[in-house]
C-alpha cells in the first residue's frame, strides 16, 4: 500500500532521520488501523451451519457448530477455521437453534476452542423430551456465563452492531431506521403454512451485523412461513448488502418477501452437497433484485450445471471434499469482498 504524498512545506524536524522514521511508522500505523476489517467465515460443516465473525476489535462470534460425530470432523474443522482467523478462543459462542446439525458437539469444540460467552434462545421447548445432545450442551453452558436474547437485544461485541432480529419464534416489532416501508411482495407471494415437525427451526436466533454501512442478515434456519411474520406487511429490516441464505439453501427457508425484499447484492449459502442449494431457491435468489453473486460453500448436486454458480464461486466442488470455506471482509465505509479459500479468487464489492 503506498502511502499518501506529503502535501505542503515539510517541516525543519523531519530532516532528522529519527523524527521521518517515526512520521513513517506513524503514517503505516494509521493505515493499518483505517484497514481493520469485519471479517466472516462460512465454514464447510457439511449443510450444518457454522459461521464465524471476528470484529475488527479482534473479539469474535461463533454462530453454530455443526454436526457432531464423524470423528469430530466439525469441531476440528471450525478450530481450523479460528486458527486461521488468529483466534485462540470464541469471546461468543452463539447457538441459534438446537437441532443437531447446529448445536453440533459443543463439550468437544470448547475442548478445542474456548468461549467466554454462551448465547442462546432459552430452554428447549421442543414437543418431544430434550435429547442427550442438548443435555450435554445444557450442562457445559451452565459453567460458562449464559445469554438469553430476544428479539430487540444485542451481542456486546466491540467494533460492530449486533442485533437480535429473532428469536424463540418472535421477532422484532418495531422498524429499524430507515426501514419500515411496505413489502409488495406480501401481496403477490402465497405464504406456506408451518411445519408442525420443525419445532427449532423457527426458534432460531436471527442476526443482523452492521458495520459502518455494511449490513449482513444471518437467520440460521427461519422457515418461510416465519419470513411472512417478520417481513410483512412493511418491511422492518430494510436492505442488506449481504444474505446469509436461510435454512442452507432449503426451499422452506427462503420466501421472496424477505430473499427479493432486502435487496442483498451478494447471497451466501452454507449448503451442503446434498442438502439445501433447491433449484426454486436458486430462482428465489435470482429474481431478487440489486442481487449480483451468490457463493455457496459446496456445489448442488441437486441443482446441476443450471443452478450452481461459476466454480470460482463455491468452496467446495463435486467429488472430493476439502472442507473449504467462503470468507468475507468488509471495509467501513467503503467496500467489501468475498474470497474462495479453494482457488483464493476473490471479487470485491461496493456498499449501497
Amino acid at each position: 500500500m503506498l502511502l499518501p504524498p506529503l502535501v505542503g512545506r515539510t517541516p525543519s524536524s523531519a530532516r532528522d532521520p529519527l523524527v521521518a522514521l517515526l512520521l513513517l511508522l506513524a503514517a503505516f500505523a494509521n493505515l493499518a488501523h483505517a484497514a481493520k476489517t469485519l471479517d466472516v467465515y462460512d465454514i464447510d460443516v457439511e449443510g450444518g451451519k457454522s459461521v464465524l465473525i471476528v470484529a475488527p476489535s479482534g473479539e469474535s462470534i461463533l454462530f453454530d457448530v455443526g454436526w457432531p460425530g464423524f470423528d469430530g470432523r466439525d469441531a476440528s474443522r471450525i478450530a481450523a477455521a479460528a486458527k486461521a482467523a488468529g483466534l485462540s478462543h470464541i469471546d461468543y459462542l452463539v447457538i441459534s437453534h438446537y437441532d443437531v446439525d447446529h448445536l453440533g458437539d459443543v463439550p468437544l469444540l470448547l475442548t478445542k476452542l474456548p468461549a467466554t460467552h454462551i448465547v442462546d434462545h432459552g430452554p428447549m421447548e421442543a414437543a418431544k423430551p430434550p435429547s442427550d445432545r442438548y443435555k450435554a450442551y445444557a450442562a457445559v453452558r451452565d459453567k460458562l456465563d449464559h445469554i438469553v436474547v430476544k428479539p430487540g437485544d444485542r451481542i456486546p461485541i466491540k467494533g460492530v452492531d449486533v442485533l437480535a432480529v429473532t428469536a424463540a419464534r418472535q421477532h422484532i416489532e418495531k422498524p429499524l431506521k430507515g426501514a419500515g416501508a411496505p413489502n409488495p411482495l406480501c401481496a403477490t407471494t402465497t405464504p406456506k403454512p408451518e411445519i408442525p415437525t420443525d419445532v427449532e427451526d423457527n426458534m432460531s436466533i436471527g442476526l443482523l451485523f452492521t458495520f459502518g454501512k455494511f449490513r449482513m442478515l444471518d437467520l440460521a434456519d427461519l422457515e418461510s412461513a416465519f419470513d411472512y411474520k417478520l417481513m410483512c406487511p412493511n418491511n422492518p429490516i430494510g436492505s442488506v448488502d449481504v444474505y446469509q441464505v436461510s435454512i442452507h439453501g432449503q426451499d422452506k427457508g427462503v420466501s421472496p418477501v424477505l430473499a427479493q425484499a432486502l435487496h442483498a447484492r451478494v447471497a451466501l449459502m452454507g449448503n451442503g452437497p446434498r442438502k439445501g442449494g433447491a433449484i426454486q431457491t436458486w430462482e428465489t435468489l435470482r429474481g431478487a433484485p440489486g442481487l449480483q453473486d451468490i457463493w455457496q460453500v459446496h456445489y448442488s448436486v441437486a441443482g446441476g450445471a443450471d443452478h450452481n454458480p461459476p466454480a470460482d464461486y463455491i468452496a467446495n466442488l463435486e467429488g472430493a471434499d476439502e472442507a473449504h470455506w467462503l470468507k468475507l471482509s468488509a471495509l467501513s465505509p467503503c467496500a467489501f469482498s468475498v474470497s474462495c479459500s479453494r482457488t483464493a479468487f476473490t471479487i470485491s464489492y461496493r456498499h449501497q
